[in-house]
């Protein structure tokens, strides 16, 4: 009885464990809040690598159509852009 118990135990710590790994990998992924311009509107931030049009495609795709960009900055090749779909 002790010996199942024990194999028992270890299946638990296991699963504890990593279901421990699985949240902290989780929580390093996500995201901050959105943000919102002072009309209301919901920013998006989508990073690409600098000189393509990945960055006003994304947020052309996710908007509809037009947006509004609120600041673009260029970092080690990558692009960072935050926008804002405008109100269809």
């Amino acid at each position: 009885m002790k010996r199942n118990f024990s194999a028992f135990a270890r299946r638990a710590c296991r699963a504890t464990l990593a279901a421990g790994a699985v949240a902290a990998a989780l929580a390093g992924c996500s995201s901050s809040p959105p943000l919102f311009l002072s009309d209301g509107r919901q920013t998006t931030l989508v990073q690409c690598p600098a000189g393509s049009d990945n960055c006003a495609q994304q947020a052309s795709a996710s908007c509809g159509g037009a947006f509004d960009v609120v600041r673009q900055s260029t970092d080690n090749g990558t692009l960072s852009l935050i926008y804002a779909c405008r109100a269809k």
